[in-house]
């Protein structure tokens, strides 16, 4: 590994910024990096603040719902969230990220991900992705779920199921020093077997006291690859599944991904730390 190289422990940083010092110290000099990971640590602080957050994120999904239905508008939807959130004391962190106007992502039928909320009602048989995001206190939590909105296709209840079952194969391949295309086979894997895709053009990724961070967590891969998952980690995955096609089309507000086929596509995503034993589950 060479001193500009990213670190060996996924923290996005250079080698030289990272680890060098320590594995020098560890091998008595060597340049070569460890072979073991170190645990990344995390200040009992910081621990208590991303579960806190979560919490918050998986209280206000929760709370869509039990009150999603058929002919309310995603807007609706929208003000829900912003104002739980408000009331919560936490900032909706999607509101004004890189210019994305709305308060949560509602992701209807053949959208993939961030559906922009707006007057669309909600009809019987519709599945919606609704994706939270909250900042409490400077720590993020982030989760989404695909619902399935009074009688549903067999198709429909397929792809959630499916894309449901991604995610939690996923959850499961996330293994203390395994790899990050552990968790991207398992969740290919499943897909491919009942005959679904997987979006590969976006992923998961680290979370903290920043909306996005390194790692980067692809829902494809090969087994025994990618960046280490070290303890210590805090990650999102969030497989996209598409019934048909794994490509899409950006519409023109430049936030709203649709699948270029136009069958439909499901999305659930949780927030994990990652332990020395195995992975808790934050949201």
């Amino acid at each position: 590994m060479q001193r500009n190289d990213p670190c060996w422990c996924g923290s996005g940083k250079k080698y030289k910024k990272c680890h060098l010092a320590s594995d020098k110290q560890r091998l008595g000099g060597s340049k070569e990096p460890a072979t073991q990971l170190d645990r990344m640590e995390r200040s009992s602080e910081y621990i208590e603040g991303m579960r806190e957050s979560c919490r918050l994120a998986a209280d206000t999904l929760k709370m869509v719902g039990e009150n999603i239905r058929a002919d309310i508008t995603t807007d609706t939807i929208n003000t829900w969230v912003h104002e739980y959130t408000l009331d919560h004391g936490a900032i909706p962190a999607t509101l004004n990220y890189k210019g994305y106007p709305k308060s949560t992502c509602t992701s209807l039928n053949s959208v993939i991900c961030h559906g922009i909320p707006d007057d669309t009602i909600v009809k019987d048989g519709d599945i919606i992705n609704v994706d939270i995001t909250c900042n409490l206190n400077g720590y993020f939590g982030d989760t989404s779920k695909t619902f399935l909105v009074g009688e549903c296709s067999p198709d429909a209840k397929k792809i959630t199921a499916v894309a449901e079952e991604c995610l939690k194969r996923g959850i499961q391949a996330a293994t203390p020093n395994g790899k990050m295309g552990d968790i991207g086979a398992a969740i290919q894997a499943y897909a491919h077997s009942m005959g679904c895709s997987v979006v590969e053009k976006f992923v998961g990724h680290g979370i903290g006291k920043q909306f996005h961070e390194n790692p980067q967590v692809p829902h494809f891969g090969r087994r025994g690859t990618g960046v280490r998952l070290t303890p210590g980690m805090f990650f999102t995955i969030e497989p996209m599944i598409n019934l048909g096609d794994k490509d899409l089309y950006i519409l023109e507000d430049n936030w709203t991904a649709v699948t270029i086929d136009g069958k439909l596509s499901a999305q659930f995503e949780h927030t994990i730390f990652l332990t020395e034993s195995g992975v808790e589950v934050l949201t």
